[in-house]
């Protein structure tokens, strides 16, 4: 499998669920877990989802701590994925059918005042991927000109 730059690339053989991912020069992998037909190398794709808007939003407070001088010595993101009925939802603009629903827990280490905090929270949300899944995302479908034949 070549990998393409400054693309993702996926590689699934058809036969499993194991997939490979080619990021520039990095390789990872996903599949799904045993219970769910697959051979659980690698995350499922929800987990891998989880790990984008968790890196990016650490990525993002840790810069925005280091432009400001805030004493911030480290982030956690923990984060969960749940598909609940919305009429659950508090707080959600759908009231019928199901809705996904991410926690994202945030641990900031460092001596910061209770402003601090606060602001980081803020800018959390800030976060391009949070701002992807926030938003209205057109994802266009079509077939690559280079299939395998």
């Amino acid at each position: 499998m070549s990998e393409d730059q400054n693309k993702v690339v996926v590689y699934g053989d058809g036969e499993g669920l194991h997939q490979e991912i080619f990021v520039d020069s990095h390789r990872l992998a996903a599949d799904e877990p045993t219970d769910s037909g697959g051979t659980g190398r690698g995350p499922d794709p929800y987990d891998l989802l989880l790990a984008s808007l968790g890196a990016c939003t650490s990525i993002t407070l840790t810069m925005y701590a280091q432009s400001e001088g805030l004493p911030l010595h480290g982030v956690t993101t923990r984060l969960e994925h749940a598909n609940v009925h919305a009429e659950d939802c508090d707080g959600c603009e759908t009231d019928e059918g199901k809705i996904d629903r991410i926690e994202l827990q945030i641990g900031l280490d460092g001596p910061l005042s209770d402003e601090q905090r606060s602001k980081l929270l803020e800018i959390a949300e800030k976060c391009p991927v949070h701002q992807t899944l926030t938003s209205e995302t057109v994802i266009e479908v079509g077939f690559s000109d280079d299939e395998p034949g």
